[in-house]
């Protein structure tokens, strides 16, 4: 008997094992992928270069292409990855849908019309031209203001809808697609009355780019990114027990109604407040999960940071994807995603079923 109990010790601290190691190798790709990020681009940076600017050396042109604008941009793509992913891995949990993600509630279409609203009728769609013909919307904390404001609406109104129906994850779903519905027809309704300017300055928001990102975005993501994570880790078995049902979870001492309002809330301001700086940027949140699990299993234990490494890991390597494949221009990075993160879904449900 304590052979068998030595025997199953073990095995459990080696699969243990194999999960840390597997983070600690996530870990080590962000940290080159975010090394490479910085160092490639239209001017190429050499990364041993790249290290002594960011050690407090360097000059010239090199310190100010990497502390002034690839910095930033790579941080920012590596906190949104990793808090959109967070955001998905959470929804999904708690509403124990394959399908759940930021976009399921339809955050960034509201997102999106609080962004069409202020470029069009707040007037924040004054736009200017640079030498590198970048297109850059003047009244930069407006827009982003207006975004999140509509985002945070929406999480109200599914989450009025929820507690008035009494229902839970199905009836969150449904809901995040009526509003998603609902907001995209206003976004096409203060289109069609926009003008050229107005029109071009909307559509080049909707276009999730990091490239927009700057210093001063990055305190506020940090912060959230981080308190976020800290939360669900701190919540990582009840997340375990929600995905074994309502029933099992109440019966383990766990407030399903309580753990399922505040994750999505926490999440959804997650979302929004990514979403408001550097646009919609989707199959991030829907994708890192799923590739999670077929590595991590479903323990919340290692998936909550996973989840954080692994998105970050993958937004960041799409940036640099979309940054060189038509250099010098800047390809969206949300264009570069969904193109990315498509095939990879499919395929992963092909294989899901095909194993069933």
């Amino acid at each position: 008997m304590l052979r068998q109990e030595h025997l199953l010790s073990l095995e459990y601290e080696a699969y243990v094992g194999r999960k840390k190691l597997f983070l600690l190798g996530l870990g080590g790709l962000c940290l080159l992928l975010g090394l490479l990020s910085v160092a490639w681009g239209a001017v190429r940076i050499p990364v041993s270069e790249v290290i002594e600017v960011l050690l407090g050396g360097g000059e010239g042109r090199a310190k100010v292409i990497v502390v002034n604008i690839r910095l930033p941009q790579t941080l920012a793509a590596m906190l949104a990855g990793g808090g959109l992913s967070l955001a998905g891995l959470v929804m999904q949990a708690v509403l124990r849908n394959p399908l759940g993600s930021p976009f399921t509630l339809g955050i960034s279409n509201a997102a999106a019309f609080g962004a069409a609203f202020s470029i069009i009728v707040l007037g924040s769609g004054t736009m200017q031209s640079t030498a590198a013909d970048a297109v850059t919307i003047m009244d930069h904390w407006l827009t982003t203001g207006a975004a999140f404001a509509a985002a945070l609406a929406c999480m109200g109104i599914v989450l009025f809808i929820v507690s008035a129906t009494g229902g839970a994850g199905e009836v969150m779903v449904l809901a995040g697609v009526a509003l998603s519905s609902l907001f995209t027809a206003g976004t096409m309704f203060l289109q069609y009355f926009a003008d050229d300017a107005q029109l071009a300055a909307t559509v080049f928001w909707t276009f999730g780019d990091v490239s927009r990102a700057s210093w001063r975005e990055i305190p506020m993501m940090s912060a959230l990114l981080a308190l976020s994570s800290a939360l669900f880790f701190y919540r990582r078995f009840d997340l375990n027990a929600l995905c074994c049902g309502d029933e099992t979870a109440v019966s383990l001492g766990v407030s399903a109604s309580w753990i399922r309002l505040e994750a999505m809330v926490v999440t959804s301001l997650l979302a929004a407040v990514m979403v408001a700086f550097l646009g919609v940027i989707g199959f991030v949140g829907l994708v890192c999960p799923h590739m999670l699990r077929r590595f991590l299993g479903g323990d919340h234990r290692f998936l909550i940071p996973g989840s954080v490494l692994l998105g970050a890991a993958l937004l960041t390597g799409a940036d640099m994807g979309a940054r060189l494949l038509l250099a010098p221009r800047l390809l969206p990075v949300s264009v570069f995603t969904a193109f990315m993160g498509a095939p990879v879904f499919v395929a992963l449900l092909m294989k899901r079923r095909s194993r069933k």
